[in-house]
């Protein structure tokens, strides 16, 4: 792993000293209204040697928690103490967050800009915004975390996908306590992770919160909790001084999406709980039609865990109803 000596580290417009906390942006082209975008970037350089972390949120503009998370994190690591480089990236797809949309509205090709990451310089616009992210954060980072939540459409508890490598399983292990809910993805291209992999790099993708869990109270809960862990992973990597936690247990398993068998309203079943082992078959929700029989059930496809559950509980045949973790065994 490469490190971040005592020197000036640049990104975008920030510059930041040995000992700074600098505020600057990546430019990203413009619109037609001659309104210029840029994606906000925070540069916390340390007064010694040490990798540069690298954080991304709101990639995805409906999923508010990771820039919280930047904000509150931001607050806590005094660049005196540090070593290498905390870099934030609050926002990485500005059109969509100022949106509330999960990609930019004015983009239909490439709406999406986690399934098209790295971009193209020459292709559509959400592919320029992406790729003049990309130019800058592979030639600085050698740690990265992609923010994701639920969004708008569901509520995502403490899940982390890995590529497997020692150091992806490392750096998810360095999330911290509760986070022990860690899936295999082996996607070659498509999001920040995937493209930092490609590089010889690390990255990950952890999700946490969505549109459940937006009320005060609830929504600065995932905030501090996705900061606990930004500063987690400075302890695991001596950047910081301080204790790391790590979760256990840790699984390791496959993702499978579990859709609607029917249509009326998603109604989980009492007492079934997020991050919870339950066997093969065991009921998760049923679906009740509008007069209130149950035309539907949802059930384990394996012994493991559900870690994410829609939120708005009408649903159509088909729908998205459910994330569940296929465990196939633990880590060490």
């Amino acid at each position: 792993m490469s490190t971040n000596s005592t020197q000036t580290l640049t990104v975008g417009t920030a510059t930041a000293k040995p000992g700074e906390m600098i505020r600057g942006a990546i430019p990203a082209g413009d619109l037609a209204g001659g309104v210029k975008v840029d994606i906000p970037v925070v540069v916390i350089n340390g007064v010694s040697a040490g990798p540069t972390f690298w954080v991304n949120a709101a990639i995805h503009g409906d999923e508010p928690e990771g820039p919280l998370a930047c904000a509150l994190a931001s607050k806590l690591i005094d660049p005196a103490k540090l070593r290498g480089a905390v870099v934030l990236v609050p926002c990485v797809n500005p059109l969509a967050f100022s949106a509330a949309e999960r990609g930019n509205p004015l983009d239909t090709f490439t709406y999406d800009m986690n399934r098209i990451y790295p971009g193209n310089p020459n292709g559509y616009f959400s592919d320029r915004v992406a790729d003049a992210h990309w130019q800058v954060m592979k030639n600085v980072a050698d740690l990265e975390i992609s923010i994701h939540s639920g969004g708008s459409h569901s509520f995502l508890d403490k899940a982390i996908f890995v590529d497997e490598r020692p150091e992806s399983i490392e750096l998810a292990k360095a999330m911290g306590e509760g986070w022990g809910c860690i899936m295999s993805n082996f996607t070659k291209s498509g999001s920040p992770m995937a493209a930092m992999n490609n590089a010889g790099k690390v990255g990950i993708t952890v999700e946490l919160g969505g549109r459940s869990y937006t009320s005060p109270a609830r929504f600065r809960y995932v905030g501090e909790e996705l900061a606990k862990s930004i500063l987690n992973i400075c302890y695991h990597y001596d950047m910081l001084d301080g204790t790391a936690l790590y979760p256990d247990p840790c699984t390791k398993g496959q993702q499978e999406a579990l859709l609607a068998p029917a249509s009326g309203i998603f109604l989980p079943v009492e007492g079934v709980n997020f991050l919870t082992m339950m066997k093969k078959g065991t009921k998760i929700a049923c679906i009740i039609n509008i007069f209130g029989d149950e035309v539907g059930a949802l059930n384990a496809p394996a012994d493991g865990m559900f870690f994410g559950l829609r939120a708005l509980p009408n649903v159509n045949q088909g729908d998205w109803c459910c994330f569940f973790n296929k465990v196939e065994g633990f880590r060490d």
